[in-house]
């Protein structure tokens, strides 16, 4: 029994130096440290000598510390043993490679792959051998054998992605959509990667050469899949109103219509700006839904749309409207976006903010959810403060706080309260709100919220009586109640009588956005050019830099004045919170192909 036990604990003593070996080996292996790596991997092969992964480490590591004889003879070696795997004829072709042997390299890889005509199914590891060795033409020619002799297999995913790496486009897209019609499951996944080669700007050649693929497929294999994805494409283009044209075109021919994807198409152009679409898409909505819910949620698109270009002269039309679709729908927990929108309609549009009050504390008395509830108390408190009723507001807000702690609204709320506080003049809580929120979940709070600490406290230290950010507060008071020409003027005073003040850099920049606002292109330009050139050292470098890159690209039509101020944000500040979004827009101007 003794006797048992020592050799048992002999025996489980070897496997933990055996597993510590490994370790050690794979961690030196991982660190690039190959010389120590190979010590390891040498005795973990002595004592396991069949054991793939052992041999391929040890080739890897000769390999790096250009032993290629030593990598050669372990590779022959291997090719004298029973089963002989074609991986290894790659391994040794490569390692040719490496020495510039390039005659004894094509036969390694040649014979690879003239083992598939025995076995087929060794077309998966083979291809997948090149294709990480980045072979590419290699792994092209071991997917097509292998399919060429076993129909069953089927390797279109990856030859679409190895041509694309080849830059050979038009394989690319002729294979992804053989395997979408032969694999739907896989649709998602594919769009994903066609996307890394689709630009917003259609007339990019990678855009034009897939429209022209699936507008012949279109014509030639009638199928609502390519509508599907001409729709997909356009709307990445951005080209909203050709996707819609697809999308009414996919409704009409499907044998079971629906109207989710002109639906989720109105949003997305309506959320981009595009108007015309939006109205064109909910139009269709309105007109061929039998659906209550949906009609009405399109009767609300349609109303906000007119309201943004409405005139006084329309205000009563639209009024009538609201009045007309309450009566239809009923004033109930169906018709709570519809309620708030009317509310906002009376508190910004016609000033008439008692109204608007009135509108949502009646909505509080009916049967609401608790988020529903949240929702018409945010509005609550937004119109209170457009009415500068800061401490009404803020009881509403610190309510939502309350009950929606655990949600982005909740945390929302305490923003606005932080907010609310600041056009109040209390910068001291408006501070100690935003210190608390810098850590919020939520990236566009947690960055807002710094924005408004960074203001108050670059601005309370040297001046106790907090002049400039009193008047600042106002002027972000006015620009908030829709008061632009008010807020430009009072800003103007500002930099004139408080100039070389701390407070310069945020007036210019608040006053660009506004300049923006009205379509100002010039002034605005002039603005930010003056953070740029006077306050290169401040916070709000990086904001000028991106709002007038911005403003080149949307508004002024210069890209290639765009182009160095995206480029010297992202080598100058890599910690700005427009960081990925510049390089994104920079490496789209310079022509690269997006991952």
């Amino acid at each position: 029994m003794r006797k048992i036990l020592i050799i048992f604990v002999f025996v489980l003593g070897s496997c933990g130096l055996y597993a510590q070996d490994q370790a050690i080996a794979h961690q030196y292996f991982n660190d690039g440290n190959f010389e120590k790596a190979l010590v390891y991997f040498e005795k973990l092969h002595r004592k396991n000598p069949m054991n793939q992964n052992y041999i391929r480490s040890l080739v890897y590591c000769y390999q790096e510390l250009d032993r290629l004889d030593d990598a050669e003879n372990l590779l022959k070696e291997q090719l004298t043993k029973s089963p002989v795997s074609p991986v290894t004829y790659i391994d040794l072709g490569y390692n040719y490679g490496l020495k510039g042997n390039e005659k004894e390299e094509d036969a390694c890889y040649d014979k690879a792959i003239a083992s598939l005509d025995e076995r087929p199914s060794y077309a998966y590891s083979v291809g997948h051998t090149f294709k990480n060795k980045a072979l590419l033409d290699e792994a092209i020619r071991a997917f097509k054998k292998g399919m060429e002799l076993d129909p069953n297999l089927n390797f279109n995913y990856d030859l679409a992605y190895i041509y694309g790496e080849k830059g050979d486009l038009e394989n690319m897209y002729e294979t992804y959509l053989d395997l979408i019609v032969d694999r739907s499951n896989l649709k998602e996944n594919i769009k994903r990667n066609i996307g890394r080669f689709i630009f917003d700007d259609e007339d990019a050649e990678s855009n034009a050469l897939l429209r022209k693929i699936l507008l012949k497929r279109a014509q030639t294999q009638p199928n609502i899949l390519w509508n599907e994805l001409l729709s997909w494409l356009f709307i990445q283009q951005k080209h909203y109103r050709s996707a819609l044209t697809q999308e009414k075109a996919i409704y009409n021919r499907a044998e079971e219509p629906s109207l989710d994807g002109i639906i989720d198409l109105g949003m997305i152009a309506y959320d981009d700006n595009d108007m015309e679409t939006a109205k064109s898409a909910f139009d269709f909505i309105r007109e061929h839904t039998s659906m209550a819910d949906t009609k009405l949620e399109a009767e609300l698109y349609l109303l906000k749309i007119r309201i943004l270009s409405s005139t006084p002269d329309d205000y009563a039309a639209i009024e009538k409207q609201f009045n007309a679709l309450l009566e239809t729908y009923g004033a109930n927990q169906t018709t709570v976006a519809l309620q708030l929108e009317r509310a906002r309609f009376s508190a910004f549009t016609l000033d008439n903010g008692a109204e608007a009050v009135k509108i949502l504390k009646t909505m509080l008395e009916e049967p609401l959810s608790k988020y529903e509830r949240a929702s018409v108390k945010m509005e609550l408190g937004d119109i209170l403060v457009y009415m500068e009723q800061f401490n009404q507001a803020l009881i509403y807000y610190a309510q939502v706080q309350k009950e929606m702690k655990n949600d982005v609204l909740g945390q929302t709320a305490r923003f606005k309260v932080a907010q609310a506080s600041f056009y109040k003049g209390d910068f001291e809580w408006a501070e100690t709100q935003a210190k608390v929120l810098k850590s919020s979940t939520s990236q566009l709070i947690a960055n807002d919220a710094l924005q408004l600490k960074l203001l108050i406290s670059d601005n309370t230290l040297g001046d106790s009586l907090q002049t400039a950010l009193k008047i600042y507060a106002k002027a972000d008071l006015m620009a908030y109640q829709e008061k632009d020409e008010a807020a430009i003027a009072l800003l103007d005073s500002l930099l004139v009588n408080h100039k070389g003040e701390d407070i310069e850099d945020e007036a210019l920049l608040k006053q660009a956005s506004l300049f923006r606002k009205k379509g100002e292109f010039e002034m605005a330009e002039k603005n930010y050019v003056k953070i740029i050139n006077f306050f290169a050292d401040g916070i709000l470098m990086d904001d000028a830099l991106y709002e007038l890159g911005m403003l080149y690209m949307e508004d002024m039509n210069s890209p290639e004045k765009a182009k160095p101020l995206f480029e010297r944000l992202i080598f100058e500040h890599q910690d700005s919170v427009y960081f990925v979004e510049a390089r994104k827009v920079y490496r789209k101007l310079r022509g690269d192909v997006l991952e």
